[in-house]
């Protein structure tokens, strides 16, 4: 509701929040208007109002008509004004129980202006009062709270400090978060989780005196319910199993010892499930240790419901999914199609040619990242924008900040011949006149606008198997043959040209991407198979026959499915409704199906499972503490059950949380990432940045670094980097002050 003010609401220098809520009649402190319930009070000032708006009884009626978010916030507040009376008050800090039976005063103001002291609240009323706050927050969350995993309550709209608190009460809080972190040893990554800011507005909603919970109760009771929560979010997923089928992902994970860990998801497109984490260390190498590993994981899903079992491409895990296959005959094994994409990217870069490209551009961002002086100036005239851009594999990586690179050419150019750099000691180094050459070599710009050529296409395929947005499996077939196509095209259709690339492509695809499920779902999607450029050949019918076949075992039913698949492809029935036309395109193709073709059951229910899937292994923030505590070697057995199911509820609070955010259609991360910090080696990015000793000192330290400006931890999305803003805010603001444009810096 909009209110539309025709005297002055505020007083001349009011700072107090109440204000935003209440209009003076005939311009006095003392008599004030409620905006929402419209009620005039009389006497009391803005302190009345507040009560008024808190819904304290006793000196005046609650509002009726105040927004819930607007309640909580002047309680919060309220409970905020006590705290600093309290702290007013001696002793204090040597009596926990003094403070729920001291009075307090909250500041009124008289009709001069001059401000006044009243008593507003006995020891009934303030108790009162915090039942009413309980019972707003605790309704607040009963209406949050879905059948899924439950996620914590945002309590108020805005963060707290940005309502109420001074700046010198912000910087205490933030120094106070900071020492724990640090003292603690909490990755800065921390930051970006989806439960930080809301841990802080739920502390702030509690009150003042809240307790942090304790050592044995966060690894007690808290886990415990926090392992009802996630089995809860399994229960639901497991229900659409039986509907959809799902996709078993094996995430096999080896450090540089030979540790190897592996956690098995299960996918469906209702979510993403962590089922477990197992020590692989001593039968990594082992298929027919493997296989039982995951005869295990199967029975544990249901092998009639898992339609793809999907791996990485190792000699081991290959040879355990063919026996698993040959086990049950009921479901397909797969190699992770974005783990297929990185193969063809290595291999690319692998080609003497590119790899000396890569080897130069490596040249140009271990200089500017080993210099804060560099660092800042290239900063600042690509608008914060930074060249490094990490992804969730290593070559995807490369492939991207290459990307980068190019498409800051004119910028980093117009840098290496501005007077600033000319008179800098860095132009006059070694390093320096190294990197200022390649710079201005228009060969080297060629060549990686000839790769780019093939690796973007490439990139956008590796974009779509690794979105969790939807179920990929009906439309990998189709990206990789637009891909090429795309890179034929892009060569002006010289083979010479194009074929080195598309040879070690179409290799990859068919020895380890290539799959019958890929072929039939291409075939089961409307928003492609009717398409006009649609055209089928013999591996799309094989791949088709061959998924009736394994996964539909009732003889009788295969029949069925065969004879029914002419009513698709002539779009009679139900499929040739108008309302089926228009949504062809719009709606997922395993809606689709499970909307139009009811006419026609066990064709519709092999279309639901085959569309439902997913054919890559989705991103997920990878823990090393949960690594190494699964690899070592002293264990005990309860500690194990306690860590197995710590295991669980993080990475399924991870999984959930990820795919609910905006953010994480494209983001990894919510939040900013430094390509410098450790996450950049965990990325096996740490070469783009190492420090080689060849840069002389600029006297400049970590400390005068500008922060970069909408940097994002990119999975695979392509940002546009026309689009350059640079944050001065670290506070979470986006907002930047835009590029230098300067051309004489």
């Amino acid at each position: 509701m909009q209110y539309k003010d025709t005297q002055v609401s505020v007083p001349p220098r009011a700072s107090d929040p109440g204000w935003a809520h209440g209009i003076m009649v005939n311009g006095g402190r003392q008599k004030i208007k409620c905006k929402y319930c419209h009620k005039v009070m009389l006497g009391g000032g803005i302190s009345r109002l507040k009560q008024h708006l808190a819904g304290e009884r006793g000196n005046v009626a609650p509002c009726e008509e105040v927004p819930e978010e607007v309640k909580v916030q002047i309680q919060q507040h309220l409970g905020f004004k006590v705290l600093e009376k309290l702290k007013k008050q001696k002793g204090l800090s040597n009596s926990k129980d003094s403070a729920p039976y001291l009075h307090y005063r909250e500041e009124g103001e008289n009709e001069d202006g001059m401000r006044t002291q009243k008593t507003v609240c006995t020891r009934g009323k303030r108790r009162r009062r915090e039942k009413e706050a309980m019972e707003c927050i605790s309704n607040q969350m009963k209406k949050h709270k879905k059948h899924s995993f439950p996620a914590a309550t945002t309590i108020v709209a805005q963060p707290l400090h940005q309502s109420f608190a001074s700046q010198e009460i912000i910087a205490q809080a933030d120094l106070a978060v900071a020492r724990f972190m640090y003292e603690s040893g909490i990755p800065f990554t921390a930051a970006n989780s989806h439960f930080y800011q809301q841990m802080a507005d739920a502390i702030a909603a509690a009150g003042p005196g809240y307790k942090m919970p304790s050592y044995h109760a966060l690894r007690g009771k808290l886990l415990n319910k926090s392992v009802q929560d996630a089995e809860e979010y399994e229960e639901e997923l497991r229900k659409s199993w039986d509907v959809t089928g799902c996709s078993v992902m094996v995430d096999r994970w080896v450090d540089k010892t030979g540790n190897s860990v592996i956690n098995f998801f299960v996918y469906c497109p209702k979510g993403t499930l962590f089922l477990k984490s197992a020590d692989a260390s001593d039968i990594s190498e082992c298929p027919d240790a493997l296989l039982n590993l995951f005869d295990c994981v199967v029975q544990e899903v249901g092998h009639k419901r898992i339609v793809n079992f999907v791996t990485d491409a190792s000699a081991s895990c290959k040879a355990a999914r063919k026996l698993l296959m040959e086990k049950y005959k009921t479901f397909f094994c797969s190699t992770c199609g974005g783990y297929g994409i990185e193969l063809m990217l290595e291999e690319i870069g692998k080609m003497n040619e590119v790899k000396e490209v890569l080897a130069k551009a490596k040249k140009i961002t271990q200089f500017i990242y080993n210099s804060a002086w560099m660092l800042n100036l290239v900063r600042r005239k690509t608008g914060g924008r930074d060249i490094v851009q990490l992804a969730s594999t290593r070559f995807a990586s490369t492939f991207l900040t290459l990307q980068n690179m190019v498409a800051l050419k004119h910028r980093l150019e117009k840098i290496f011949a501005s007077a600033t750099w000319m008179h800098s000691t860095f132009s006059k180094q070694k390093a320096g006149l190294e990197l200022a050459e390649i710079i201005a070599d228009q060969l080297f710009w060629s060549l990686c606008d000839q790769i780019l050529k093939v690796t973007k296409p490439l990139l956008s395929v590796f974009q779509l198997m690794d979105c969790e947005e939807k179920p990929s499996v009906g439309y990998v077939y189709d990206a990789m043959e637009k891909a090429k196509k795309s890179i034929i095209v892009s060569f002006d259709n010289k083979e010479s040209d194009y074929v080195p690339y598309l040879e070690i492509i179409d290799h990859i695809w068919q020895e380890e991407l290539h799959s019958p499920l890929h072929a039939a779902a291409y075939y089961l999607n409307p928003s492609i198979f009717y398409n006009p450029s649609f055209s089928t050949n013999k591996v799309i019918q094989k791949g088709l026959l061959d998924c009736i076949e394994t996964l539909e075992p009732n003889l009788t039913a295969q029949v069925v499915i065969t004879s029914n698949i002419n009513f698709y492809e002539e779009a009679v029935g139900d499929f040739g409704r108008p309302v089926a036309l228009r949504c062809r395109e719009s709606l997922a193709p395993a809606t689709w199906w499970s909307l139009y073709a009811a006419d026609y059951p066990d064709l519709q229910r092999l279309a639901v499972r085959i569309l439902s899937q997913t054919c890559s292994i989705i991103r997920y923030k990878r823990s090393r503490t949960m690594f190494e505590r699964m690899c070592s070697k002293k264990k005990n057995r309860l500690e194990q059950q306690r860590f197995n199911h710590l295991a669980f509820v993080h990475y399924n609070l991870h999984l959930q949380h990820s795919r609910r955010s905006e953010a994480s259609k494209a983001i990894y991360s919510r939040g900013t990432l430094d390509p410098m910090c450790l996450e950049a080696i965990d990325a096996n990015m740490g070469d783009w940045v190492e420090d080689l000793g060849a840069i002389g000192s600029d006297g400049l330290s970590w400390m005068d670094v500008t922060v970069p400006g909408e940097w994002k931890f990119l999975n695979h999305r392509v940002e546009n980097m026309d689009d350059c803003n640079d944050s001065t805010d670290d506070r979470g603001s986006d907002d930047g002050r835009g590029v230098d444009t300067n051309d004489d810096m």
